[in-house]
């Protein structure tokens, strides 16, 4: 392992709109370079640009808890912070990756979050979590806190063959368990990435989710595997040899045309998300986070688009035709707050009426009934 400390120029990426995956305004990562080392991350695509041998390599933004308490302080930003959860996690390096017993830099940006009155969603692989349960407590009592973790499956053999440097899949789980019966912290599973012919298969999503019921998970997230060219596909292979040699040319006919982003066929992801979807729903799971989890802490603009993004999500979840997404994505465009929009909504691209009367309804109640029934 190679420990490389940087200095950052900033710390809060702000999302161009509000983020119904994640329900997140912001993100941030406090480090680049993941010492997990899952064989199937896309952090260590070239787009990333994450220096050294990504799994081994690792850097630390050294300035970062200076940067993020001017960036927090209203007394010193000309335009305060936005309404909305901060990410921590995701992108290119995990927030409680081993790194962080040393530096604790992660424990520091929580201190600063709970002093600033931030809300927080952590999205990890990592049982380190369990240190700063007093932190999370205290900012889920004042503002709001969301603690997820993401999995390729509940296989403790799957997951020691493609995720080496975490805990045993169950263990993580027992975790989350334990953290939402001791603290009332709002609980996920982000089911991402399933690995094709893996652990995609139903027998073992159906177990999957079978052990996040048991668990009593609070949303499950789930998404299909990408695999871009260049490392991130040449590191992938290169483990599928060592343990599933017989895909290799199955998975060269699924991503044949996987262009730079990496995807499968349409066909296929349409058949994993529909076999999701009929077992999350047999299991009584929640396919996006809940409005309860996330309402309080998001301002009203912010609230009508992961509205409308989560309605499209789950009608395309179901092959169906979705007016939604299209006008989510134009009301996110707007300069003032939704309300502030004078005239009909119908003005804008992708909104015809009905979608501008679901729009009114959340404007006038805070959600809509479609929404409520759609979640379940």
């Amino acid at each position: 392992m190679a420990v490389t400390e940087i200095t950052a120029k900033s710390i809060l990426r702000k999302f161009n709109k509000a983020d119904s995956w994640f329900v997140a305004r912001y993100s941030m990562n406090l480090y680049r370079g993941c010492l997990h080392n899952c064989s199937y991350c896309d952090g260590r695509a070239e787009k990333y640009n994450v220096q050294g041998e990504f799994g081994k390599d690792v850097a630390v933004k050294i300035n970062a808890l200076d940067l993020l308490e001017k960036e927090l302080d209203p007394a010193k930003k000309r335009k305060p912070v936005k309404k909305g959860f901060v990410l921590f996690g995701g992108g290119v390096g995990d927030s409680y990756q081993s790194v962080e017993k040393r530096y604790e830099l992660t424990r520091g940006a929580l201190v600063l979050m709970e002093r600033f009155n931030r809300p927080v969603h952590v999205l990890t692989k990592s049982t380190l979590v369990e240190r700063d349960i007093d932190l999370l407590e205290k900012i889920n009592k004042k503002s709001k806190a969301l603690i997820s973790m993401s999995f390729s499956s509940m296989d403790n053999q799957i997951s020691a063959q493609f995720e080496p440097g975490v805990a045993d899949p169950l263990t993580r789980l027992d975790l989350l368990k334990q953290i939402k019966k001791k603290s009332g912290i709002a609980i996920g599973v982000f089911l991402m990435p399933v690995i094709p012919y893996i652990s995609d298969t139903p027998e073992v999503l159906n177990e999957t989710l079978s052990r996040c019921r048991e668990a009593e998970v609070d949303f499950v997230i789930f998404s299909g595997m990408t695999l871009k060219p260049g490392r991130q596909e040449e590191y992938f292979y290169s483990s599928l040899e060592n343990s599933y040699p017989e895909l290799i040319n199955e998975y060269k006919c699924l991503y044949a045309n996987a262009g730079k982003w990496g995807y499968t066929s349409e066909a296929y992801y349409h058949k994993i998300n529909h076999l999701f979807e009929s077992l999350a729903d047999h299991h009584g799971i929640p396919k996006r986070i809940p409005i309860q989890h996330w309402k309080p802490v998001t301002d009203e603009s912010d609230r009508v688009v992961i509205i409308l993004e989560q309605l499209d999500y789950l009608l395309k979840l179901k092959r169906e035709t979705s007016p939604y997404g299209y006008g989510a994505y134009s009301l996110s465009q707007l300069k003032q707050p939704i309300r502030e929009y004078q005239g009909s909504f119908t003005r804008l691209k992708g909104i015809g009426p009905v979608t501008e009367r679901l729009i009114r309804e959340i404007l006038n109640t805070g959600s809509c009934k479609y929404y409520d029934k759609m979640m379940g």
